[in-house]
């Protein structure tokens, strides 16, 4: 997270943001951001989340489990154009602590503080060798739950 990403309006506090910037593949015949591309920045501040928390692809097949995407929702607010400089945030928002979590995302736009999009994942703890749900590993509880937000009203 940057400095300058407190100045923002967050939904919840202590962000762990990417900067994006939507290049020429980024924009669609609308001539704004495709929405799949929203889709592939938040997986890849997701697992940016969780290599700084100490939990690399590498650690979960040592582990044998992974977060799978049960379900993702995403609420593309305002277009963003080719070159619009925005910080993409997440949180581990809740955690039934023994299978499930779930994962926020905000977008901003810097340079009109404007929020682009919101999103939600509901995930699922699995093992990766069978593809079946499992409690969640303590290497996971140990890592994610200290960083999940306490709920306050929900704006997404």
């Amino acid at each position: 997270m940057t400095d300058a990403a407190t100045d923002f309006d967050w939904d919840y506090p202590n962000p762990f943001t990417l900067t994006v910037v939507p290049g020429s593949t980024d924009i669609d015949g609308l001539n704004h951001t495709n929405n799949s591309v929203y889709v592939r920045w938040c997986d890849s501040v997701g697992w940016a989340h969780s290599e700084a928390l100490g939990l690399a692809l590498a650690d979960w097949q040592r582990i044998d489990r992974a977060m799978a995407i049960r379900r993702g929702e995403y609420d593309y607010l305002l277009p963003s154009h080719l070159g619009d400089e925005m910080l993409l945030a997440t949180w581990i928002y809740g955690s039934d602590g023994r299978l499930v979590m779930e994962r926020r995302f905000q977008l901003i736009r810097p340079r009109d503080r404007a929020t682009v999009m919101r999103g939600r994942w509901q995930l699922v703890c699995i093992e990766m060798s069978s593809g079946r749900p499992r409690r969640l590993p303590p290497e996971f509880a140990d890592v994610y739950l200290p960083v999940m937000v306490q709920a306050k009203d929900d704006p997404a």
